[in-house]
């Protein structure tokens, strides 16, 4: 992508227009992600509180198997897209060839891992009994299609970087068709088809994300990003990988402490003295209906390390900064008018996704909380865009791993099992954390020079 590109007049004359034709196919496509989620909630539901607090749970801990695709995803669109904006198509050609190689190595890895320590896993996760043969199946199934998820999050993150928006979203149609068709299909027997229950959540699953990757796969080789050029010889290698790696691991480190935050917030949850079930069972719930709100937040974040990344290979570093707070401003605006307007219809909508009575209470006590915090939440998700387009990822690890580990889970503990001996305490820590994280964003975004993580250090200047 050279300096003089339509996208880069159009940032230029008008950046709210390039914002949002960028952000659209991005929100869209987390609608998708969406409802594939609220898919497995609701099948799930069906099938009893206890398959639904282990789906939700379950999810958690796939994220917690995927901390290596993102972080390699995250390194992939730093060196891409200030690739692209400094206008070298070899290089880009070739970080793409290395993230993929990557995912490929790394994806098996973690499956093999992943099923020599399952049962220690899930033991550590200290389960109610209700739950844990249901989760010990889910995750042998998910395991399985460790590679092909991981190929698909780093493909994902390559078309993202050469500012494609449109062929990833075409690809999570197609997750979310065949993954909706295996969950009523397989896990209620509609169509004809076995009912197998929660395992049946599972393989649809696998079968969507294999599809997917497939999909993916294809369309990188047909638009030239995945050739013969994109194997790189090994001394190129050498002095790449060091950069992607740099980028890499504190976006995997805090991938880790965020989501091993989670999964303690879960035990936690789990632990507490009276409604454990029924509390989880309200939590992922409540979760599933806040994950709608973070779908445009997370296309806002997904386009400030699109544009943050170019803008910086161009070394644009002042363009760069005002875009941040401009894509920032525009995502938190949107994200609280829609919070508003949900507020109103929370009730039906929480009854819906869990019909058991005795986990709505909690869904809607988790939900007043959280979405109160949602606006400074996303401030701070937006901004950690930037610093991924920089290859800031240290400051994002710190901000968001200390908000998780040293204010929420001592909080957590301190108010849910000490002093209120219920899942509100819970709620409480989780909105205190949220605006210290978002106060921490702010301060390193206006007083630390993230911009010098760039990769081609030489060709930026600093802003006056």
């Amino acid at each position: 992508m050279t300096t003089n590109s339509p996208l880069d007049r159009r940032l230029d004359k008008a950046p709210y227009a390039a914002i949002f034709a960028l952000t659209w196919p991005q929100a869209l496509m987390m609608v998708f992600h969406f409802l594939i989620g609220f898919a497995d909630v609701w099948v799930a539901g069906r099938l009893g509180r206890e398959v639904q607090a282990a789906v939700g749970f379950m999810t958690q801990a796939m994220f917690f198997f995927l901390v290596v695709a993102v972080a390699v995803a995250n390194g992939s669109v730093a060196a891409v897209s200030q690739s692209a904006g400094a206008g070298l198509t070899r290089r880009v050609q070739r970080f793409a060839g290395l993230g993929i190689g990557l995912a490929m190595v790394l994806g098996a890895v973690m499956l093999l891992t992943g099923q020599a320590l399952d049962r220690v896993f899930l033991r550590l996760l200290q389960l109610p009994p209700a739950i844990f043969p249901v989760a010990a199946d889910l995750l042998h199934i998910f395991l399985l299609i460790l590679p092909g998820y991981y190929l698909l999050t780093v493909s994902n993150a390559l078309f993202r970087a050469g500012k494609d928006v449109i062929t990833p979203l075409w690809g999570m149609m197609l997750v979310t068709t065949v993954n909706a068709l295996g969950d009523f299909g397989l896990g209620l027997g509609w169509w004809g088809l076995p009912r197998l229950g929660h395992v049946g959540l599972g393989w649809s699953t696998f079968g969507s994300i294999l599809c997917g990757t497939l999909f993916n796969m294809l369309m990188l080789v047909r638009r030239g990003t995945l050739t013969r050029r994109s194997l790189p010889p090994w001394r190129w290698v050498r002095r790449a990988l060091p950069y992607l790696v740099a980028v890499a691991w504190p976006a995997g480190l805090m991938q880790i402490v965020w989501h091993s935050a989670y999964m303690v917030l879960f035990a936690l949850v789990a632990s507490l003295p009276r409604e454990s079930v029924a509390a989880m069972a309200g939590m992922s719930a409540g979760m599933r209906v806040e994950s709608f709100l973070f779908l445009p937040g997370f296309s806002f974040n997904f386009t400030a390390s699109i544009l943050i990344g170019h803008l910086l290979g161009q070394g644009r570093i002042e363009d760069a900064r005002r875009m941040g707070l401009r894509i920032m401003k525009l995502g938190v605006f949107a994200i609280s008018v829609l919070t508003l307007l949900l507020w109103f219809v929370i009730e039906p909508i929480v009854a819906f996704i869990a019909p058991d009575p005795t986990a709505a209470p909690h869904a809607i006590s988790y939900l007043a909380y959280n979405m109160a915090g949602t606006p400074p939440m996303l401030a701070a998700l937006i901004l950690s865009g930037a610093f991924v387009g920089a290859g800031a990822t240290l400051y994002q690890a710190l901000i968001f791993g200390g908000a998780a580990w040293l204010v929420r889970l001592p909080l957590a503990y301190l108010l849910g099992h000490r002093l209120l001996g219920s899942a509100e305490g819970i709620w409480m820590a989780m909105l205190a954390s949220i605006l210290v994280q978002c106060a921490a964003m702010f301060w390193f975004y206006f007083k630390t020079p993230w911009w010098r993580f760039t990769l081609r250090k030489e060709r930026c200047q600093r802003p006056r």
